[in-house]
């Protein structure tokens, strides 16, 4: 049995806190074990690589960082870019649905 997460790969989501506050972007990856996820054009750092006998010159290396989950929050209407709290609801069928609070738990797809 799969399990059910507020936060999937593919959602729109929109950052509520931080230094890029109000951007949105889509998910990349959940790490879950992290608690965070990888969106996309956002979160780029820039490293340094010290030199190794596979890169004898170093040089700097662009990474993506994860944000934690709970500074991002699902945009449910995109064209207002409004967003939702996400809950799990058990529809008619007996299956687990989520849904988004805010619209009077309106089914998320």
């Amino acid at each position: 049995m799969a399990t059910i997460k507020k936060i999937i790969k593919g959602d729109l989501v929109k950052l509520i806190s931080g230094a890029n506050k109000g951007t949105t972007g889509k998910v990349t990856q959940v790490l879950a074990k992290k608690k965070s996820v990888l969106i996309e054009g956002i979160g780029n750092i820039h490293r340094h690589v010290k030199p190794s006998q596979l890169n004898p010159r170093g040089g700097n290396k662009d990474i993506q960082a994860a944000v934690p989950i709970h500074k991002v929050a699902l945009v449910v209407d995109e064209k207002t870019s409004a967003t939702s709290r996400v809950g799990l609801t058990r529809n008619a069928d007996g299956n687990i649905t989520r849904v988004a609070r805010q619209n009077k738990n309106k089914e998320i797809k």
